[in-house]
């Protein structure tokens, strides 16, 4: 197969265009939130580069998942999922206002003396939460995806010119493994940098691992959403058949049943121990007005798409389908809300700053993933299961 068989569709170039455009738009609002009132900018701020972040790790994890797996399901995704990991460079740069500008707003619990002599912290606390620890193992995790994304994607480009190189699908395959390994572990610590050190006074074990399943959560339902769309033009609307958004379901309902398995998991023990320090992570959040955010996540996050994605019909359904994907990202935006801004304050109601940030770098990550999207065949067409993936068959 010839790459030019399979080259990124018209409607690429204009979900690029006016990606970028939003984006833009919503980044000069932005910065002026971020001028009046630059504490609610960072709050909004890592709750949006969160969400980005999570469909480019999940979409890295997933590629390794599909070279240690071998399934068909990865086949027709993975040029777009390698386009989203290819986003990382533009991750990291959105990671840099936190660094610079952000940390004094969202970690002053850790970094303001003042705060530290009114609750302090442990002394292994006070050795790792640190400024310049915060920001060297920032470097590390960055380090750690950038390289896995770098090599994945050039062995990748190399199996398209050397199809019967089967010493570089054996590499792939077994670098697959560690990587995952890698990448649930630097996700893990990110986490409890990012996010958990908000409130360094509370831990959870499992905390990394939600994370994680939400990212999985996210890349799995965008990856469905862009190759529905891809398949309303030539070259891939021959290629995505029923079976294939089946398959994607099944996926996109096994991460659901992960991430509500972990999060359940955390609830139950902590609540079970009632133990005054560890007990108010969910003392916020489950009373008063995040209370009502708390049903939102339980009901719309997990028990809708749950029993939606139970039927088999639906899963095979390409208009159905990709809305309760899209659906689910809103809702994964919803759950970073929750679990960060109770942080903050009492209040569930969402600022403007909480809609035009998500558009903001959503349209600038958005406008970046189609303009890989366009680099590379949109199949991977020196992969030796490629032809019996797309063979048009039903089961």
């Amino acid at each position: 197969m010839a790459a030019q068989e399979y080259p990124a569709p018209e409607n690429v170039n204009r979900l690029q265009t006016r990606a970028l455009g939003a984006g833009a738009i919503a980044l000069v609002l932005a910065v002026f939130g971020a001028r009046t009132s630059p504490g609610a900018f960072y709050q909004s701020y890592l709750m949006s580069f969160l969400l980005v972040l999570g469909i480019t790790l999940g979409s890295l994890g997933l590629v390794m998942l599909q070279h240690l797996t071998a399934g068909h399901w990865g086949i027709i995704i993975r040029r777009p999922l390698e386009s989203a990991t290819r986003t990382l460079p533009l991750i990291a740069i959105f990671f840099v206002p936190i660094a610079l500008f952000g940390m004094k707003y969202l970690y002053a619990a850790w970094l303001d003396p003042e705060a530290l002599q009114k609750e302090p912290l442990s002394k292994f606390q006070r050795s790792y939460l640190t400024h310049s620890g915060y920001l060297t193992r920032a470097v590390i995790y960055f380090a750690v995806w950038l390289a896995l994304m770098f090599i994945f994607n050039i062995w990748s480009k190399q199996q398209d010119t050397n199809p019967g190189d089967r010493a570089l699908r054996r590499r792939l395959k077994m670098l697959a493994g560690p990587g995952i390994i890698l990448y649930v572990f630097a996700m893990s610590f990110a986490a409890i940098d990012w996010v958990m050190s908000l409130s360094p006074h509370w831990a959870s074990t499992i905390y990394g691992f939600l994370f994680v399943a939400g990212q999985l959560i996210s890349s799995m339902a965008f990856m469905i959403a862009v190759v529905v769309v891809l398949s309303r033009a030539q070259p891939f609307a021959g290629i995505l058949q029923p079976r294939h958004l089946h398959d994607l379901g099944k996926l996109l309902l096994a991460f659901v049943m992960l991430w509500a398995y972990f999060d359940f998991s955390q609830l139950l023990i902590i609540w079970s121990g009632n133990l005054p320090e560890e007990i108010s992570f969910y003392r916020t959040r489950l009373y008063g007005e995040w209370g009502v955010v708390a049903v939102i996540v339980v009901v719309f996050h997990f028990f809708v798409p749950f029993f939606l994605l139970l039927s088999q019909d639906l899963k095979r359904n390409a208009k159905v389908l990709p809305k309760i994907a899209i659906w689910l990202i809103l809702m994964r935006l919803v759950d970073l809300f929750w679990m960060t801004r109770p942080e903050f304050t009492s209040s569930a109601v969402p600022t403007w700053l909480d809609l035009v940030l998500p558009v903001a770098l959503g349209g600038l990550w958005l406008g970046f993933f189609a303009f890989n999207l366009k680099q590379c065949p949109l199949l991977p067409l020196g992969d030796p299961k490629l032809q019996e993936a797309i063979e048009q068959h039903e089961h």
